[in-house]
């Protein structure tokens, strides 16, 4: 199962440890959620999730402090007995009494930031949502041409490092060179990252490792894309059919989600990378709603739809 752990979380969000009790290492969340707990606070724990980040906001804080100070301890012991991660208190809110005290007696770290509420949740919510996503390695080049985010896949040895340097100098982005880190971050949506040890290096044969940052600058890397369209590369078969006007539509699966996708035959005097600049606008049409091939389609048998509908 994936998982954070806290520290990476109170670094990542820059937060305020008010109570710290050395766990937060050890500390592990594993839903991509995160709970202002109202009801909990009144006494309702059905469908309580204890292993959620707790949040406390304005109104949650305003209902504490209209409780005498036993009522205040007994809530939130109650609360802090449930095994819950951490609890974070958003706006900068002073700290009760009774919550320190409850605090260190289960061990359940204490933060607090200055962001609102809305805010805080939000962006915690964003980063369970990328980090805890399901995930997958593949061996392929991830580049950014046009804005669009183009996997290119292919056999050891099939040209996908050269065709990514091409495409750098051509002035688009490299992403991941030899290994992508896919996750899955939404129902639709796949992003994709190179791993931090070889992040912006690219091995191109005969040459050896090279850093893309540092041969081209700042301009030509990114950290993380989506992936909108993926180009298999295979060595050219003779005995193969390839496809010539793109009317049917190949998809290729990742992480359960179909990637509209194209395959592309390498052999001897073939430019990749204008064909992947190709394909990136290709694809952009198409999702703009132009298809090259429908518009010859309709060119070609067009009248003759029309002639047979007109009875003549």
């Amino acid at each position: 199962m994936a998982a954070v752990t806290l520290k990476s979380i109170i670094d990542e969000f820059h937060l305020e440890e008010i109570t710290n009790f050395g766990n937060t290492e050890d500390i592990l969340i594993t839903v991509a959620d995160v709970t202002r707990p109202g009801l909990q606070l009144a006494g309702y724990y059905e469908h309580f999730g204890p292993d959620r980040i707790q949040l406390l906001g304005n109104m949650e804080m305003a209902f504490l402090k209209h409780l005498t100070s036993e009522e205040r301890f007994h809530t939130l012991e109650t609360i802090f007995s449930k095994g819950i991660p951490c609890m974070i208190l958003s706006r900068h809110h002073e700290i009760f009494p009774e919550m320190l005290e409850t605090s260190k007696r289960y061990s359940v770290p204490l933060l607090r930031t200055d962001e609102t509420t809305s805010t805080i949740m939000s962006s915690l919510i964003k980063h369970l949502n990328v980090e805890l996503a399901p995930q997958t390695t593949l061996h392929g080049v991830l580049v950014e041409i046009y804005g669009e985010g183009i996997l290119i896949l292919g056999e050891s040895g099939v040209g996908k490092s050269e065709t990514a340097m091409e495409i750098v100098k051509r002035g688009h982005r490299l992403i991941a060179d030899d290994l992508v880190e896919v996750r899955r971050v939404s129902d639709s949506t796949l992003l994709g990252q190179a791993p931090e040890i070889i992040r912006h290096l690219i091995e191109i044969r005969g040459l050896g490792i090279m850093d893309v940052k540092e041969l081209y600058g700042v301009s030509s890397v990114k950290m993380q894309e989506n992936i909108n369209f993926v180009i298999n590369l295979e060595i050219w078969d003779e005995r193969k059919v390839y496809e010539r006007l793109g009317i049917n539509q190949e998809t290729t699966e990742i992480l359960g989600i179909k990637v509209p996708s194209t395959t592309i035959p390498v052999r001897p005097g073939r430019n990749l990378a204008i064909i992947a600049e190709v394909a990136a606008i290709n694809f952009r049409q198409k999702q703009m709603g132009y298809n090259a091939a429908k518009a010859l389609t309709d060119r070609l048998f067009g009248p003759r739809k029309n002639t047979e509908s007109s009875g003549t």
